[in-house]
């Protein structure tokens, strides 16, 4: 009995520490959100924001906050959320700490799509812009079927480094493909593809908002809710099916909303890689590993890191913009490199 109890009372104590972590990076995302606002060529005061929230300022100051700044917000947050989830899903799925939808491929193949469709519409135009995720993810879902059956081998499954290797490898000649078709686009489609293979948010408007938050609002949910099937699926394949779990339904249906997500995010946000990577990370390390908590701390941390990146980006080098996947790169990449040395298969 006291082992038992000593027990739930350590849990317990891990949750409350799970929780009070969570509420901490949502109110680091709250000085994000307010620092983004204000950042920017033309500055907007507190009081002045104040006012502009309120309805009480200027048109033009209306049209920097509503038109312009809180959509680009809203879409890094959406944009963080769904790339981290995918990521940390990806990594359960496969029990591959180096999964990311970047990194494995998933993005390029959504961008060739975009690029496909970009080609033959103008961007523009309102239909195209709720078409985009759609798009994205037919091209997602056939990277992602792709990957699966270059890297499974019978008897032996899928090991991180075939996985890993087969994604590079794919994401290499997607990318190939996509340099290709750019060299057939006319000079303002061409400057489009050039801003979205750079990773910036492209998509600062509320219709792009619109587009990408039912992919959010549904898939993120979701994915929370598949938390304890995920937590069986980690204890390996013979283990779930020995406690009841349908292993391969549950994985392509975790898999599948992974794609979604990525896919969606990419439509709007360009090729952002190592958000699916660093975000799901840093939430193991700080929460551990139970998907309950695991998978909120990594939307969370995502939407944090692509707000900062994009705040950074706007910026450093004012009025000119880095693009926000460069500076996301620039903190992922030697992290990635720092995984990669770690693995050992």
């Amino acid at each position: 009995m006291q082992r038992t109890t000593t027990g739930l009372s350590y849990e317990s104590a891990r949750r409350r520490r799970g929780l009070g972590i969570l509420a901490v990076i949502f109110m680091l995302i709250v000085i994000a959100f307010i620092i983004s606002v204000n950042t920017g060529y033309i500055r907007l005061t507190p009081l002045q924001l104040l006012n502009t929230m309120l309805g009480k300022g200027t048109d033009k100051q209306e049209l920097i906050l509503f038109d312009f700044r809180l959509p680009r917000i809203v879409i890094s947050l959406l944009i963080g959320a769904g790339l981290a989830v995918s990521g940390a899903v990806m990594q359960g799925v496969f029990r591959n700490d180096l999964a990311d939808p970047g990194i494995l491929g998933i993005n390029a193949g959504a961008g060739l799509m975009v690029m496909l469709m970009v080609s033959f519409y103008p961007t523009t135009n309102a239909a195209p812009v709720f078409f985009l995720p759609v798009i994205a993810f037919v091209g997602a879902g056939l990277t992602a079927a792709l990957i699966y059956v270059l890297a499974y081998k019978r008897h032996e499954g899928i090991k991180p480094i075939r996985l890993l290797l087969t994604g590079v490898a794919v994401a290499a000649g997607i990318s190939a493909a996509m340099i290709v078709l750019t060299l057939r686009l006319d000079p303002d489609k061409y400057q489009f593809v050039a801003t979205w293979l750079a990773g910036s948010i492209w998509g600062t408007s509320w219709k792009f908002v619109l587009s990408l938050l039912p992919w959010i609002v549904i898939l993120v949910p979701y994915v929370i809710y598949k938390a304890r099937v995920m937590n069986v699926l980690n204890l390996g394949e013979q283990t779930a099916v020995g406690l009841g779990a349908n292993v391969n339904k549950e994985q392509f249906k975790l898999l599948a909303a992974a794609v979604g997500l990525a896919a969606s995010s990419v439509a709007v946000s360009g090729g952002i890689g190592f958000v699916g990577l660093v975000g799901p990370h840093l939430a193991r390390r700080l929460v551990g590993p139970k998907h309950q908590l695991m998978l909120p701390a990594s939307a969370l941390l995502g939407a944090l890191l692509v707000i900062t990146a994009d705040t950074i980006g706007r910026w450093i080098l004012q009025p000119s913009e880095i693009p926000t996947g460069i500076v996301v790169a620039v903190i992922g990449a030697p992290y990635f490199l720092y995984l990669l040395a770690r693995t050992k298969s």
